[in-house]
């Protein structure tokens, strides 16, 4: 736990009555923002996310953990997301403090800031035209060897010359529930622990941080500077390397070891996909497994902040937290969109809300799964073989498309986002992976305590002796989305491994040209379809390996050759397990275009830079902005303080001679199968015989807008909610924990309502 030791500096104290400085604190902003129209109104309205305006527009308490009546007043816990060109928000801050509120932490990856605020100011400080959006810090909760057979990775451990294609070098960062580092999942060949950095991140954005929960007049951001002694001290409050007791809840551990376990210590093997590589543990949930969005934001900035040192190039999110925003605003979204501008490939669970009791559920995926520049990785059944033949999604794994929200600029009328997700799925239906344990001591004996998933589900280890089996290599298997999620950071590993000059989302397409269509299902279950590792290695491996640093350097150009010398494209096609395995050579791009043909390898497509965020019709650029020189202390080189996302200019995005086939897939009907959701099968095997519509011209950005929306969802067809289709019997599936999204009816941590208590639905 992060201990309680930080100084704080800055306080601010009145000398007033309290009911007096509210009532002026009232008349300062009216006086200062002026009466608005009714048009005004409704701006202000849609900057405050759905939830939060419930909480803001009745007079009764909400039972929900960012909500606290202190004295009388009601406060709530907040994450502001800012427009401004400030890097620090300095202005911002202090209005907020003005506001009677705290500032608790400003984050880097997001120009945000997680703020307590009196709820009668919430539509004070949403008026300021600097405030893009204000969130409540709500709860994010998991999301929930054959392995290496199932996926084609043991088919590539030759794959670089005489060298072990393992991952080694590359380090993951995990944020989740920890790591047990001294489990053998996670020890090299010689012994040595791979897991080279643990920090505990819980509560940095909030008050706990700071010692003082529920203050007012705090401004913690001021302090943390780069090479300041409250940085140092806040880096030491959250150091947790070597802690006895890593993850008592056992899904981060079990998370780590798909990725990157090294299990041929027993029988039956576990091992991950990238086995050699270096795993870097950020807490940011409890041990219930839940937490707070403000805490995953600080992870991923600790994770920007140290990607260098550790050489950190994959991040994994197993989590999710419920939004109904759109990734515009949403803060999990643009911290992961910050994170992938900085060169990190980060990739997301979907989710496992694909059904209900009705039937199958369409726009389940929560946040930061819609971001479109994330890995987005929904969960496939195995049916416990290697053969592929039989594998389907499973009924649990979230559909798309993405259902978030925002104002459309252009006309003011709500629009919902309904890109193409997930991107692709791994398989998380009964995968056995490492079990955690915490150390304690009874009698000067030193015992060890089993996590709270194998304690809660004996079920989960008894076919591999339950709580029976030694210590420090107990396994136990666990399904869903999170455990699909971690198997594709294992291969975006060995991917970099292999390709040390790959872009992040030059890797997703790779993911995606190399994946296996699965029979029957569509775009919106599986992507583009079942993770093929060997495909992918096949791919990396052609490439030049200097494709990142010339992009940066602005050596290469739309059209220029990306294979190596000597090196031509693999044929579309992988042997896995004996059985030829199609590739589904489609990707998608610009959030709902699906686009096919080699020349998106042979040649450099502008999209791959990870700078550019192409979606529909508009394209941003995100860039770090650094601290001045003048601020940090001599010698610290470059250190990112924030990033500016901008419309981008006139450039070109994609080349001619690529095929489109958002044509052929038509407009989307469930019943007519057609659209998004047509077979994929059906739309790759059309695409690999050259039915798509061949571009004879470069996609270009121009005056603002690209001028192709690619495949668009009707309103009339997907409510907010998600679209329910009945699809009669439903078989029991996976041996899933069920967690919920977010726990918004309670909020609470540990708490959850009826219908999101963990429950066990069991499939052979």
């Amino acid at each position: 736990m992060i201990r309680q030791s930080f100084v704080v500096l800055i306080e601010a104290r009145q000398r007033v009555c309290r009911a007096t400085w509210w009532l002026l604190l009232a008349l300062a902003f009216a006086w200062l923002l002026g009466p608005g129209s009714a048009h005004a109104q409704a701006a202000i309205g849609s900057k405050i996310a759905s939830d939060l305006v419930k909480v803001v527009g009745t007079k009764s308490d909400p039972n929900v953990s960012w909500f606290k009546r202190v004295g009388g007043v009601p406060l709530v816990k907040v994450l502001i997301v800012s427009g401004s060109n400030e890097p620090d928000l300095a202005t911002l801050r202090q209005k907020v403090l003005m506001a009677g509120g705290s500032v608790y932490y400003r984050y880097l990856s997001v120009s945000a800031l997680s703020a307590l605020l009196p709820l009668a100011q919430v539509d004070a400080i949403a008026r300021l035209a600097e405030v893009q959006s204000i969130s409540p810090n709500r709860m994010t909760a998991r999301t929930q060897s054959m392995l290496e057979s199932m996926t084609g990775a043991a088919g590539v451990r030759t794959a670089i010359g005489a060298g072990r294609l393992d991952g080694k070098g590359i380090g993951i960062a995990v944020l989740d529930s920890g790591i047990a580092w001294d489990h053998a999942s996670m020890a090299d060949s010689a012994g040595r622990n791979r897991v080279i950095r643990a920090v505990n991140v819980q509560r940095v954005g909030d008050s706990a941080i700071v010692g003082r929960d529920w203050t007012v007049g705090l401004d913690v951001a001021a302090t943390l500077i780069p090479g300041s002694s409250n940085l140092a001290l806040l880096e030491s409050s959250i150091a947790a390397d070597g802690f006895a007791v890593a993850d008592s809840f056992g899904h981060g551990t079990h998370v780590a070891s798909i990725a990157a376990g090294s299990g041929g210590f027993r029988v039956p093997d576990t091992t991950g996909i990238a086995p050699g590589a270096s795993l870097i543990d950020v807490q940011v949930l409890d041990a219930n497994g839940f937490g707070q969005v403000s805490d995953v934001l600080a992870g991923i900035d600790w994770v920007i902040s140290n990607a260098k040192r550790h050489n950190i190039r994959v991040v994994n999110l197993s989590l999710s937290s419920d939004s109904s925003e759109s990734y515009l605003t949403d803060p999990l979204c643009r911290a992961a969109r910050s994170a992938v501008a900085a060169g990190l490939t980060v990739v997301v669970a979907a989710g496992n809300y694909g059904k209900s009791d009705a039937g199958e559920v369409y726009g389940s995926i929560g946040s930061p799964g819609i971001e479109p520049s994330v890995i987005t990785v929904g969960s496939a059944n195995s049916f416990g073989t290697v053969s592929r033949s039989d594998d389907r999604v499973n009924f649990f794994s979230s559909r798309g498309p993405t259902r978030g929200a925002a104002i459309d600029p252009r006309g003011g009328a709500v629009r919902i986002d309904n890109l193409l997700k997930p991107d692709l799925v791994a398989p998380g239906n009964r995968i056995v992976g490492a079990q955690s344990e915490s150390q304690g001591q009874q009698k000067k004996l030193t015992v060890f305590i089993d996590n709270y998933l194998a304690l809660t589900y004996p079920e989960l280890s008894l076919p591999y002796g339950g709580l029976l089996q030694p210590n420090r290599q107990k396994i136990f298997n666990l399904s869903g989305t999170s455990i699909a999620a971690p198997a594709v950071s294992g291969t975006v590993a060995l991917m970099l491994q292999a390709n040390p000059g790959l872009t992040p989302p030059l890797i997703k397409a790779m993911l995606q040209y190399s994946a296996q269509p699965l029979s029957t299902a569509n775009m919106l279950q599986q992507g583009a379809g079942l993770l093929n590792v060997d495909g992918a290695i096949q791919l990396a491996a052609v490439l030049r390996n200097d494709i990142a640093s010339q992009l940066t350097a602005g050596g290469l150009r739309a059209g220029d050759s990306m294979l190596a010398n000597g090196k031509k494209l693999p044929k579309p096609v992988s042997t896995l397990n004996g059985v030829a395995v199609p590739w589904s050579q489609l990707i998608f791009a610009g959030g709902s275009h699906v686009l096919a043909g080699s020349n998106l390898f042979s040649k450099f497509q502008p999209f791959y830079d990870p700078t550019l965020l192409w979606v529909r019709g508009t394209v941003r650029r995100i860039t770090m902005v650094p601290w001045p020189t003048s601020m940090i202390r001599p010698g610290s080189g470059i250190v990112p303080m924030g990033f500016a996302d901008m419309p981008a200019v006139n450039l070109t995005l994609a080349t001619r001679d690529l095929s489109s086939l958002t044509e052929l897939a038509g407009i989307s009907s469930s019943i007519g199968r057609t659209g998004l959701f047509i077979p994929l099968s059906t739309l790759s095997s059309w695409g690999i015989s050259g039915s798509g519509r061949t571009l004879r011209r470069d996609i270009v950005l121009s005056e603002g807008l690209v001028l192709s929306e690619g495949l668009v969802l009707s309103e009339g067809l997907v409510l907010s909610e998600g679209l329910v289709l009945s699809e009669g019997l439903v078989l029991s599936e996976g041996l899933v924990l069920s967690e919920g999204l977010v726990l918004s009816e309670t909020g609470q941590l540990g708490v959850s309502s009826s219908k999101d208590a963990p429950t066990v639905v069991g499939e052979p």
